[in-house]
């Protein structure tokens, strides 16, 4: 609003336009220079230079009293007043009485080349304030056909403009001709062209935009992440990794939401960094230490085949929910890393805790206590793994090695 009350201002005192990249467009007769000045009326001006002359001393309201008392008859002195008042009303900050003015003044299509043009800018501009974005176009073009420039900040609101009634075509044609108007490059034009493109459905060309705003902007966290997520959306999982991990290195991604993704990107070719860095972040507090997360942890270290330190992470998500399946996954890891003592533990606790695949259970156990050389145990859990479906089968192939390995060592069991 500031911004908008500088251009009322400056208007005001010195009919200028706003301090933006502009060039004149080539062309035989710009509409502004053919336009001719012309002059109010004798009446209509005495008021208009009373009016601002209260203005000037920062008596705006007397300002707006005295112009609301010309009865204006000509349609010149008519788009005068309007304009003036519109002015008075912006700096006011009451932008539905300035819109009513400034547009009144701009449609009598009357004040000379520079108020003209000034004008039609000022009514794009409030238009798009006040969220009337199809007028706001329409006085932005008015004003480019009527100038004949090229205008970077217009052209930002115009195409920020046409992506708000979700024209993308012309939001990306106009994004383009801001690109050219523009002195500097804009972040602004980037993000609206890779909005348009997403809208489009149109992700390829969305990730050529963001490949060349991060090499215009690479201090910019927004475009590395977009890239990132991109790429990933186009199933280029290699380049999404690459570029999390560049902006992860910069310092971009703090999130959680962004540390996961990258984690589990990068768990499928590097596991173990990616549960280092996961791990790094849950202790730091930025990953939350809940079930899933530590599920998640756990994970990334079974595929890193680091079971042992999988199975302690399996066991503290369990220990949250006393989810009895994972409690099983626990043991069984221990049982890969033959710390059989501790895998018997965390299948009685799974069974404690409810485990419905109750033969699973005592398979498992079976082979633990094999592990422990107590025949005995193993041998009557085997047994009772037995009925179950989908283990039965291998309880009763394990039976005749536990009696065999009993036998040998003198075991009755």
């Amino acid at each position: 609003m500031a911004k908008l009350n500088k251009f009322a201002a400056a208007v005001m005192l010195s009919f200028g336009a706003m301090a933006v990249a502009t060039t004149t467009v080539a062309a035989e007769k710009c509409p502004i220079e053919t336009r001719k000045n012309q002059a109010v009326g004798q009446s209509a001006g005495k008021k208009i230079q009373r009016s601002y002359k209260a203005y000037t001393e920062g008596n705006i309201d007397e300002a707006l009293a005295i112009l609301l008392e010309v009865d204006a008859k000509k349609d010149f002195d008519k788009a005068s007043v309007a304009r003036m008042l519109g002015n008075f009303y912006a700096d006011k900050n009451q932008l539905d009485k300035a819109y009513v003015q400034l547009k009144q003044a701009a449609d009598l299509d009357v004040l000379g080349g520079t108020e003209h043009a000034d004008t039609l800018k000022l009514v794009g501009i409030i238009a798009v304030q006040t969220e009337k974005f199809k007028e706001g176009i329409k006085y932005f073009n008015k004003w480019l056909a009527f100038s004949c420039k090229e205008d970077a900040d217009i052209y930002r609101l115009l195409a920020a403009s046409y992506s708000q009634i979700k024209d993308w075509d012309n939001a990306l044609k106009t994004a383009d001709k801001g690109i050219k108007a523009s002195e500097k490059p804009n972040k602004n034009f980037y993000n609206i062209k890779v909005n348009a493109y997403y809208n489009k459905k149109q992700l390829k060309n969305a990730v050529k935009v963001l490949e060349t705003a991060v090499q215009l902007f690479p201090s910019d966290p927004s475009f590395w992440k977009q890239l990132a997520q991109f790429y990933l959306a186009t199933e280029n999982y290699k380049k999404s990794l690459q570029t999390y991990d560049l902006a992860y290195k910069a310092g971009f991604i703090e999130s959680k939401s962004d540390i996961t993704k990258l984690s589990q990107l990068m768990s499928q070719e590097a596991p173990y960094h990616a549960a280092k860095l996961f791990e790094k972040h849950m202790k730091s507090g930025v990953i939350e230490k809940n079930e899933a997360n530590i599920k998640m942890l756990a994970g990334f270290y079974q595929g890193a085949k680091d079971f042992r330190t999988a199975a302690k992470y399996f066991g503290q998500a369990a220990d949250i929910t006393k989810d009895a399946s994972l409690y099983m996954k626990q043991g069984q890891l221990l049982t890969i890393v033959q710390r059989y003592s501790d895998a018997i533990k965390a299948f009685n606790t799974a069974l404690k805790s409810g485990l419905k695949a109750k033969g699973k259970a005592h398979f498992e156990l079976a082979n633990a206590y094999l592990g422990l050389k107590q025949y005995k145990r193993a041998y009557n859990n085997a047994k009772l793994a037995t009925s179950d479906k989908q283990v039965g089968k291998h309880a009763k192939s394990l039976i005749p090695y536990i009696k065999e390995k009993a036998r040998i060592n003198n075991i009755t069991l």
